[in-house]
C-alpha cells in the first residue's frame, strides 16, 4: 500500500464521478465530496478534483481508462481520496497504483453483490477506508469479515449553521427532501397521508424527478386517487437559497427511505430546529441522534410501514404537546451538531495519518 510522502501532504487529489456538481442531481454523497474538497482547501491544502466520466458503478473499459489516467496524474506518494462509486467499481485499477499512492477509499455505501470482487480489491489495496456512519462500518465488517475495524475511519457529514424556523401553530407543513425514487420511499409517505386526509396538512416534495420518471408518475397518480393532489407539491431538485427557503417553511421533515447509510437531510432539518419523522433503519438513527435526556429530536418508526408512518403523522398533527416537546428536543440537538469545519479537520487527520481511526 502507498504511503504519504512528507512533501505531498499539502496536496490532495479527489477522484469522483463526473456530474457531482450538477444542481439538477443533488445527493448527500455529492454534497459530501464537494465539501471535503472545500474544507481541505480552507485548511491550506492544494486540492485537485478529478471528475471521471463513466457509467459508474458499472464502468466500461473506456471509463476504467479515464480513472487510470486520473491516477497517473497524481505524483508519487500523493494523497488520493477516491469516491467508492468509482474506486470500488474498478478495484483492479486502484491496485495498479496502490504501491506508489496513499489511497483513501471513501465508501458512501457498499456496492451491489455483483461488484464484490472489485470492491474487495479496492478495500484490500487502499491505505485507509473512510465511511460516513458507524452503521456503514458495521455493514462493511459484516460483508467483509477480514477487514480490521481499526482501519476503517468513520467521518460523519457536517452541518451548516442555519437560523431556527418559526413553526406554524398546527405543524401542518410537511417536507421531504431527496431524489424522488423508490429507494427514498415517497410512495410510502403518500400512502400514509392518504390515511390522514381528514387532517389539515400540506406536503412539499423536493428532489430530482427524472431518475425514475415512471415512479414519479405513479406517485402523482396515487395522490390524485386519494383526493389530495392539491395538497402535495412535487417541486424537483432545489439548491442554495431555494432549498433553504423550503426548509424555512417546514414544520416536520418526513423521511421514508428503504435504505440509508446516514441521511444528511436529517442534519439539515435539525440545524433549523425542525423535528424529523424517519424509519429506524441504516444510519438514520445515528444522524438523528439524541439530546442530553437520551431522547430523540423526532420519531423513529418501523421501516417500510405505511401504518407506522400514518400513526406517527396523526400523532404529530393532533397532539400539540408532542409537537412542542419534539421541537424543544430538535432545538437542543441543533446545538450539538458537527460543523463542516470539524469534518475538514477529521479528514486532514485521516489523510495525513495512515490508518487513523476517527469515530
Amino acid at each position: 500500500m502507498g504511503q504519504l510522502s512528507a512533501d505531498a501532504m499539502s496536496r490532495v487529489a479527489l477522484i469522483v464521478p463526473a456530474g457531482i456538481a450538477d444542481p439538477r442531481r443533488p445527493s448527500g454523497g455529492n454534497v459530501y465530496d464537494l465539501r471535503i474538497a472545500a474544507e481541505l482547501a480552507a485548511r491550506g491544502h492544494d486540492v485537485t478534483r478529478h471528475d471521471v466520466a463513466g457509467a459508474w458503478p458499472h464502468p466500461q473499459p473506456t471509463d476504467r481508462a479515464r480513472l487510470r489516467a486520473s491516477l497517473l496524474c497524481c505524483p508519487d506518494g500523493g494523497a488520493v481520496i477516491v469516491d467508492g462509486l468509482v474506486g470500488a467499481a474498478a478495484g483492479e485499477v486502484l491496485l495498479e497504483q496502490s504501491d506508489r499512492l496513499a489511497l483513501t477509499l471513501l465508501v458512501h455505501m457498499p456496492l451491489e453483490p455483483a461488484h464484490t470482487a472489485s470492491e474487495t480489491a479496492a478495500l484490500r489495496d487502499a491505505t485507509r477506508v473512510v465511511v460516513t456512519s458507524a452503521w456503514s462500518r458495521e455493514l462493511l465488517l459484516e460483508r467483509y469479515p477480514w477487514l480490521v475495524r481499526s482501519t476503517i475511519s468513520v467521518i460523519r457529514p457536517g452541518v451548516d449553521a442555519a437560523p431556527p424556523v418559526r413553526p406554524s401553530p398546527g405543524g401542518a407543513r410537511l417536507l421531504t427532501v431527496g431524489a424522488v425514487t423508490s429507494l427514498k420511499g415517497q410512495d410510502l409517505i403518500a400512502a400514509a397521508l392518504a390515511r390522514c386526509t381528514d387532517l389539515g396538512w400540506t406536503w412539499e416534495v423536493v428532489g430530482a424527478p427524472d431518475i425514475e420518471p415512471e415512479y414519479v408518475t405513479e406517485l402523482r397518480a396515487a395522490c390524485e386517487r386519494a383526493g389530495m393532489a392539491e395538497r402535495v407539491r412535487i417541486r424537483g431538485a432545489l439548491a442554495g437559497a431555494k432549498l433553504h427557503a423550503a426548509y424555512d417553511k417546514a414544520d416536520l421533515l418526513v423521511v421514508a427511505s428503504r435504505f440509508e447509510t446516514y441521511g444528511m437531510v436529517v442534519g439539515e432539518a435539525l440545524a433549523r430546529g425542525i423535528p424529523v419523522l424517519a424509519p429506524r433503519l441504516g444510519g438514520l438513527p445515528e444522524a438523528l441522534g439524541t439530546v442530553a435526556s437520551g431522547q430523540t429530536p423526532g420519531t423513529l418508526v418501523r421501516p417500510a410501514s405505511t401504518a407506522a408512518l400514518a400513526g406517527a403523522l396523526r400523532d404529530w398533527l393532533t397532539r400539540a404537546s408532542l409537537r412542542t416537546e419534539l421541537r424543544e428536543r430538535a432545538m437542543a440537538r441543533r446545538e450539538t451538531l458537527t460543523p463542516w469545519s470539524a469534518v475538514g479537520a477529521q479528514w486532514e487527520q485521516a489523510v495525513a495519518e495512515p490508518l487513523a481511526g476517527v469515530a
